[in-house]
């Protein structure tokens, strides 16, 4: 029988809210964090993107600190994200269902004015929001502390450790509360160092795990085009989005140079895009997904920036130009479609370089890629030769022996001396050495 957030019982400002957003069943990843979250367990939880984790962490502290009201204490919260776009989203994800509450939440990552930060860290928001880096300077500087924390979040852990930010999640564990409650959440825990953050945060914690983190999203429909040369997946990608109806696609390059010189190409196209990278500082970034949201454009180009933490309802079709680096680069960039519910569409510009890190992602995610091909536009290129006759065994150049050869037995220069000559019996063996037995003569 499947749940519904009414069995959690929650406040009814919370289930306002979550009705204001349309939700009303959970995901499976929410019914099976949101109790023991709430009876006060750590947790240690593996789930996929796109399987509602954020509403699993934020549902249960936001009930703790509405039956239990704390106004003139410390943060009391605190969720560190490995980019500024995924600590956006939490909070966007936050103020919609805090919408009916008094509950705050504050934002703290990089590119964004630090004096206009810590004057928001002086209003003690109840839920702080992070990107490790930016925090520990605020820390460091005394412009806030952990001293009354009550709830601590990892989300995407190993996200956090691929970008290097371990020394600084460790650091800020140090001065947290040590009473407080520890959530971890990440696609993987087979990353390494995922082990130190386990046993530097969380206390005796319970393992939940969702779904297996390879496994592929349900309501994604998966598909390549092979190519031959960048110029023939500029040529597909164009044909690709010419031919398409859907209101908003989400294109992924490996690099920031390919990210911008894509976008570029795709306005010279007369196409509504925009690149989306590092390179880029927050207000920037922040411009170019509103203008997503609101339809002024259609294209979004991004690097592998986008592919933890940026959730645009609508996203009807994610495409990789390039192959992801990993099976994991390629579930995270996939999961920006499908979600909630809806139907998605990905689909991946394979060239011959790229062959065999496709086809090792496909072995990884036990996924088979559908091939599609754009009449007019096939490649020349059609995949690996595949030889259909057993490889011969080279031969071997050594010469044979004979079967019924001889052993070769080492010559003496006595024994040359001896031939045509015959030999005595041995008196102790009776036999000739030179012609076997002996026979007695006849009488």
């Amino acid at each position: 029988m499947n749940a519904n957030f009414t069995d959690f019982d929650l406040p009814e400002a919370l289930t306002r809210g979550l009705d204001k957003l349309g939700f009303s069943e959970p995901t499976p990843v929410q019914r099976l964090v949101i109790p023991l979250a709430a009876a006060g367990s750590d947790l240690l939880v593996t789930a996929a993107t796109g399987s509602g984790k954020t509403i699993a962490f934020l549902l249960p502290m936001m009930q703790r600190f509405l039956a239990q009201p704390a106004p003139r204490q410390g943060i009391r919260a605190l969720v560190l994200a490995p980019t500024r776009e995924l600590a956006y989203q939490i909070q966007e994800h936050f103020l919609q269902v805090a919408s009916f509450t008094r509950l705050t939440a504050g934002v703290i990552v990089g590119g964004v004015s630090a004096s206009q930060q810590v004057a928001g860290l002086r209003r003690n928001p109840d839920i702080l929001i992070a990107t490790p880096g930016r925090l520990l300077d605020h820390l460091e500087r005394g412009a806030t502390d952990l001293g009354d924390l009550e709830v601590l979040v990892l989300d995407e852990a190993d996200r956090m450790l691929d970008m290097g930010f371990a020394p600084d999640v460790m650091r800020i564990i140090e001065v947290c509360n040590p009473d407080r409650q520890s959530l971890l959440f990440s696609a993987t825990l087979t990353r390494t160092g995922i082990q130190s953050f386990i046993d530097a945060a969380l206390r005796d914690p319970q393992r939940v795990q969702a779904d297996h983190h390879r496994a592929a999203h349900p309501d994604i429909q998966h598909q390549r085009l092979l190519a031959d040369d960048l110029e023939h997946k500029r040529t597909l990608l164009d044909a690709l989005l010419t031919a398409s109806r859907v209101e908003k696609v989400l294109v992924f390059t490996n690099t920031r140079e390919q990210a911008a010189a894509l976008g570029n190409f795709l306005v010279g196209k007369g196409h509504r895009a925009a690149s989306l990278h590092g390179e880029l500082d927050q207000g920037e970034r922040n411009r170019v997904l509103n203008l997503l949201r609101e339809g002024r454009i259609r294209v979004l180009v991004a690097t592998d920036v986008a592919a933890r933490g940026l959730d645009v309802p609508g996203m009807d079709l994610v495409i990789n130009f390039e192959v992801p680096r990993s099976g994991s680069d390629y579930l995270h960039r996939t999961g920006r479609t499908g979600r909630a519910g809806a139907l998605g569409l990905a689909m991946t510009l394979v060239s011959s370089p790229e062959w065999n890190r496709m086809e090792s992602i496909e072995r990884y995610l036990q996924l088979e890629l559908e091939p599609l091909k754009l009449p007019g536009l096939e490649a020349r290129y059609t995949g690996p030769t595949r030889s259909k006759t057993p490889r011969k065994k080279p031969a071997d150049k050594r010469p044979k022996k004979a079967v019924d050869q001889a052993p070769k037995v080492k010559e003496r220069h006595r024994d040359r001396k001896a031939i045509g000559k015959r030999r005595q019996p041995s008196s102790e063996t009776g036999v000739d050495a030179g012609f076997g037995p002996l026979k007695r003569p006849k009488d």
